[in-house]
């Protein structure tokens, strides 16, 4: 079997406009034929706060920004309170996961 390397490709992101947020798109690139992965809907994020920081939206820092983190086709809506919140979610994203995952767990129960 082969195996592809993966690189990540930020496709589109929107600045904050008139309070809309802000959103970026995440996408997996095969970097051997150079085409970007079909990307499935996102899982609607669960939680009503950060998951980094803890804090609930709407604070001081504003409206939520929003992430689609995807990952071997698995794609996960992520908000965060803010911009900061981000890098430190790429840095383990599986440290935040498994909080978003029991959360959604919780949710369909």
């Amino acid at each position: 079997m082969k195996l592809l390397n993966f690189k990540l490709l930020a496709v589109a992101g929107l600045l904050t406009v008139a309070g809309l947020g802000t959103t970026l798109i995440v996408k997996a690139q095969d970097s051997a034929t150079n085409n970007v992965a079909a990307v499935s809907k996102p899982v609607p994020y669960p939680l009503d706060y950060c998951v980094v920081s803890g804090d609930k939206f709407g604070g001081d820092m504003g409206d939520p920004v929003t992430f689609v983190y995807t990952n071997n086709g698995y794609n996960q809506e992520i908000k965060f309170c803010c911009p900061m919140c981000q890098p430190k979610f790429v840095k383990d994203p599986d440290k935040y996961l498994k909080i978003i995952l029991a959360a959604e767990a919780k949710q369909k129960n």
